[in-house]
């Protein structure tokens, strides 16, 4: 996902999409189209765009930067937050995309290349998994050692 997918799905996550985002953010929805789509050379500053991320309640900026960036975004876990039950469910997630990344080898490698189109969904498969496995690391942390389980996830990110 790119910065101006992230700015479009915060945008249509607003409830009122983008009519009440403009206006959640003291503009027009002309005003906003045009700092999106960089028109009049207009733009989205980050201020903006930090402010429309905590309006939107998501986190597609952090992942549109992480990515950016070469990496991942994951959000830290609040220690006894959260229970084994969503651990066991974060595990069913990792064999599922474990999965589709064995699926998709197998159906690309069947003609002995992996082509631009077929190495991007890996690539993409792969972030997915690298993100699961960060927070299923995150989710035993918080429930196996609450004391200390954001002091060592914030660790082992900086």
């Amino acid at each position: 996902m790119n910065q101006r997918q992230a700015l479009l799905g915060m945008i249509k996550a607003f409830p009122g999409g983008w009519d009440s985002m403009a206006a959640a953010m003291g503009m027009t929805r002309d005003a906003l189209e045009n700092r999106v789509y960089e028109r009049r050379g207009q733009s989205v500053s980050l201020d903006l765009a930090v402010q429309m991320q905590k309006t939107s309640g998501t986190t597609l900026l952090a992942q549109a930067i992480a990515t950016d960036a070469g990496g991942v975004f994951y959000k830290l876990v609040e220690p006894g937050s959260v229970d084994r039950e969503e651990l066991h469910n974060k595990f069913q997630e990792l064999y599922q995309e474990l999965g589709r990344l064995s699926q998709q080898y197998v159906e690309f490698t069947s003609d002995n290349k992996i082509d631009k189109r077929e190495r991007s969904q890996l690539e993409i498969t792969a972030d997915d998994i690298h993100q699961t496995v960060r927070e299923l690391v995150g989710l035993m942390f918080a429930i196996y050692c609450p004391a200390e389980g954001r002091d060592a996830a914030e660790g082992r990110q900086a």
